[in-house]
């Protein structure tokens, strides 16, 4: 999987349902995806917060990426914005410090900010799961899609693959098992808690999963999907 900005609760169900977990730094960085932006609830409304970048070329990798130089004055702006909008929510204490950890980690390559902040999250909820990061693993990168994983999955002598339940229109079973891997996709069920007195917003980032719900609530909620 691509490193994404304290993603949603499905991002660390997939994390917590494997034996490991290999998450690209070498792939291209998308402006359209969630690695460098996610939601969070503002007064009721799913609201973007975004890492800001330095001017780049589009064709560089994750790990090839960094944060702005404007980054020390937005961090404070972000963290003014998460501050606001959830002081009142009944995890705010514990979970805000986690919060400062990670928006205050002194490295600006954007792979490594994401990485870390992604294993903050991951020892907070206790999930143990083996973590690989894909430059470290001696594969065909030059491969695309449905090439790429089979050959990661190779290169680990894995036997099965889950992936979100996305990918059931990207990946063949047939192709998969005619590899010796057995292909499963994550379903997320239906996870829903109290935002204050708002209608329910779900699939925000894991800061709004956190400040509303005891660790142990959300270590139930990383059980709840399926495997089709």
């Amino acid at each position: 999987m691509q490193p994404y900005f304290f993603p949603y609760i499905g991002y660390f169900q997939l994390i917590s349902a494997v034996d490991e977990f290999i998450v690209y730094d070498h792939i291209k960085f998308s402006k359209k995806g969630w690695i460098n932006r996610n939601r969070i609830l503002v007064n009721g409304s799913p609201t973007y917060i975004t890492l800001p970048l330095s001017r780049a070329s589009d064709h560089l990798n994750v790990n090839e990426r960094f944060l702005s130089g404007s980054w020390v004055n937005e961090r404070r702006r972000l963290i003014n914005r998460i501050t606001e909008s959830y002081r009142r929510a009944p995890q705010f204490d514990t979970v805000f410090p986690l919060l400062e950890t990670c928006l205050f980690f002194d490295n600006p390559n954007l792979f490594d900010f994401i990485n870390h902040s992604l294993g903050v999250m991951r020892e907070y909820l206790e999930i143990d799961t083996r973590i690989t990061i894909s430059s470290t693993i001696s594969y065909d990168q030059a491969s695309k899609a449905e090439n790429k994983v089979l050959s990661l999955l190779k290169a680990v002598g894995a036997k099965g693959y889950i992936n979100p339940i996305g990918g059931q229109e990207l990946y063949s079973r047939e192709r998969f098992h005619a590899n010796g891997v057995d292909l499963a996709f994550l379903r997320s069920g239906t996870i829903e808690y109290r935002q204050f007195q708002n209608p329910f917003v779900p699939n925000l980032s894991i800061i709004d999963v956190a400040m509303f719900n005891p660790k142990e609530a959300i270590k139930r909620f990383l059980g709840i999907y399926d495997l089709i």
